[in-house]
């Protein structure tokens, strides 16, 4: 299932552009205006619900931090468990953890180990996949823990650069708007 051209016009005019954030000549889209519209919030939750509902998923996952903001919501709207996948030292409990490189340095995320029954079918989701260095590590710490990612979600992808096509390399991949 994909979003009609009438709902991609009401999520793409609720997303504002911040030119020159974080750093000069990058234009960062900022989802902040789509979740403060009621409107287009719902549009896009009723999308992602139509199309994960006949998935027979058992968690929903979400990258930390706007990952939360749409896997939490759509967990609920599935009767199904929200699991965090959060920067490294934000859990309470026993971590595994995966180590994925930034521009400059690397970052690491990590996850409960007994976050997912042993081959649950997890969606993981987050706002937007550019390289795709969170994501692949994400999926990674979805598979270490005995589950098994089903599919990623984005609602944003950047579509000039690598990151979709790095994760097909692990899981199927779904953006609900693709960026040139």
């Amino acid at each position: 299932m994909t979003l009609s051209q009438d709902d991609k016009k009401i999520l793409l005019d609720s997303i504002r552009d911040i030119p020159d954030f974080p750093k000069p000549g990058i234009v960062f889209k900022d989802i902040t205006t789509l979740l403060n519209n009621a409107k287009a919030y719902k549009t896009l939750m009723d999308h992602l619900v139509a199309r994960y509902k006949s998935y027979n998923l058992d968690a929903i996952a979400g990258i930390d931090a706007r990952g939360f903001i749409f896997g939490a919501a759509l967990a609920r709207d599935l009767g199904i468990g929200f699991v965090p996948i959060r920067k490294k030292g934000k859990l309470p409990y026993t971590t595994v953890s995966e180590k994925y490189a930034l521009e400059y340095g690397v970052d690491e995320v990590e996850v409960h180990i007994d976050a997912f029954a042993k081959d649950a079918r997890v969606l993981m989701i987050d706002d937007l996949i550019a390289t795709g260095g969170t994501a692949n590590a994400a999926a990674t710490l979805i598979e270490r823990v005995g589950a098994n990612c089903v599919e990623a979600c984005f609602i944003l992808s950047l579509d000039f650069l690598d990151g979709v096509k790095n994760l097909e390399k692990k899981t199927e991949v779904y953006s609900v708007i693709g960026l040139d």
